[in-house]
């Protein structure tokens, strides 16, 4: 196989995640980034052909990969991401055996995702000192993002016409393609309404776009412009910590669970298949407890 025939088998891979799995973007998109990060590996070791790939050269990436201190959960996808594209090469006859299938996984471990306190919320959610469009378009996109634990993909692609302020309920279309029906606060309502209001007809300028909330361009917003955008307000308001448009989903359900929420309830909000994911968050909580049980009780 020629050089540029390892990249075509590659391309070939991600148009058929793409077509015929009919994967989201961003799950093809990160499929993309893990084979690069491999096919730069090997071409640092005059690995040039496909089938010249073995199984010690899969172990030889994963050693060099573990002096990068690369985390054993970003090593985990890589090497499903191989599996899958040595399966669709095998599959196309492009190879005779998949040298990645019988490589164990690393070992993970129970991660438990960071949550923000309460305090940590009231201080992001602050309103801004200047109500410019873009700081209540930012105020508003917060407070939704909070009081419906939706993913960050979900908040910049939301239409307009799936926020109901009346009923205080959002519609959101997620992984899938499932519909699930989240509802918020009135306090959100009220801060999405003054967007709605002041914000959004100055951002739009007469454009015409169906997501409730675009960017300065008058198109959907990317997930790394929301994520800078998160990063600059958590700084303005003196958090500086490593924080993230997801943090505020863990924080949502972790909350909902500690103030007495229904475990299913949270799962169907959260758009989870399996519960046991959702599961993870009353993990987050006990283990909050038991700090605090160890740092006040008398015999803690």
């Amino acid at each position: 196989m020629h050089p540029d025939r390892l990249q075509a088998a590659v391309e070939a891979f991600l148009r058929h995640l793409t077509i015929h799995r009919r994967l989201a973007l961003n799950t093809v998109q990160s499929y993309r980034s893990d084979l690069e990060i491999f096919l730069a590996f090997l071409h640092r070791q005059q690995v040039h052909r496909l089938e010249e790939i073995s199984r010690t050269h899969l172990q030889d990436f994963f050693q060099h990969c573990h002096r990068q201190q690369i985390s054993s959960r970003s090593n985990g996808r890589r090497l499903a991401a191989l599996q899958a594209f040595f399966g669709h090469a095998l599959a196309q006859g492009l190879l005779q055996e998949n040298p990645a299938a019988d490589i164990d996984p690393p070992k993970t471990g129970r991660h438990l995702p960071r949550v923000l306190s309460l305090q940590e919320v009231e201080l992001l959610l602050h309103p801004p000192e200047q109500r410019t469009p873009l700081n209540l378009r930012n105020h508003a996109m917060l407070h939704l993002l909070y009081a419906t634990g939706i993913r960050v993909s979900e908040l910049v692609s939301t239409p307009l016409t799936n926020c109901n302020l009346s009923s205080g309920h959002l519609r959101v279309l997620g992984k899938g393609s499932k519909e699930r029906i989240i509802p918020f606060a009135a306090s959100s309502g009220e801060r999405v309404q003054d967007y709605l209001n002041h914000g959004r007809p100055a951002i739009l300028k007469g454009r015409s776009t169906p997501v409730l909330f675009p960017s300065n361009r008058g198109r959907a917003m990317s997930r790394n412009r929301f994520w800078q955008i998160i990063r600059k307000v958590a700084q303005a308001r003196g958090l500086y910590i490593e924080i993230s448009p997801h943090m505020l989903r863990h924080s949502f359900a972790t909350h909902l669970l500690a103030g007495g929420a229904d475990l299913r309830a949270v799962q169907m909000m959260l758009g989870h298949a399996d519960i046991s994911t959702t599961q993870t968050y009353t993990q987050v909580e006990t283990s909050r407890l038991k700090a605090v049980h160890s740092r006040f009780h008398p015999r803690g």
